[in-house]
């Protein structure tokens, strides 16, 4: 790993003309990295194909109090795999914590507390994730198509979707107007 190792918690900023139009703008919460490999949500797509409450029923639970809202396409691997993002103050089975970001989570338990309404007080739904093998992530990050931002909740529960990108870049104090989408070497 490279000194950059282990960056749960944070969230990585596709950078511009990476190459990979699949992580065109992409803003993913990265929840596991280590020395066998990374797990992160992409954040910054709406599936348009699913609400939330679709996405209930579809599991046999009634929407309750939940309110209706989108989905997020969270990554091309398992795209019919669903995630709740959310925030730390509730945990279940097979909860992953990754502060300051909060935690992860993907059984059904957490789809059927926040249809009880005693579910977390933040969450996102996502179907998918990004995912990279070992020292995968690192090459990447040294090629420059990613820049590992810090942890911004806010820019992740508080921010529209498609707003989420420039949010972020904007919370490291970077104007992305002002990215090239070429690097070079010295």
């Amino acid at each position: 790993m490279t000194d950059s190792a282990y960056l749960a918690g944070r969230l990585l900023l596709a950078m511009p003309g990476m190459g990979d139009p699949r992580f065109d703008h992409a803003v993913v919460a990265l929840y596991v990295h280590d020395q066998h490999g990374a797990l992160g949500i992409c954040t910054g797509r709406i599936n348009r194909r699913l609400t939330f409450h679709e996405l209930l029923a579809d599991v046999g639970i009634d929407p309750g109090v939940a309110p209706d809202c989108p989905v997020l396409e969270g990554g091309p691997v398992e795209p019919q795999r669903g995630f709740v993002l959310h925030s730390a103050e509730w945990q279940g089975p097979g909860t992953i914590l990754a502060p300051p970001l909060g935690a992860l989570t993907a059984s059904i338990e957490v789809l059927k507390a926040i249809a009880a309404g005693t579910g977390p007080r933040r969450w996102l739904v996502a179907l998918g994730y990004a995912g990279w093998g070992a020292g995968q992530l690192d090459e990447e990050m040294r090629h420059h198509g990613w820049f590992a931002a810090q942890g911004h909740h806010e820019v992740l529960f508080k921010t529209p979707a498609e707003e989420r990108w420039r949010a972020a870049w904007k919370a490291e104090g970077i104007d992305p107007a002002l990215l090239a989408s070429q690097t070079g070497r010295a």
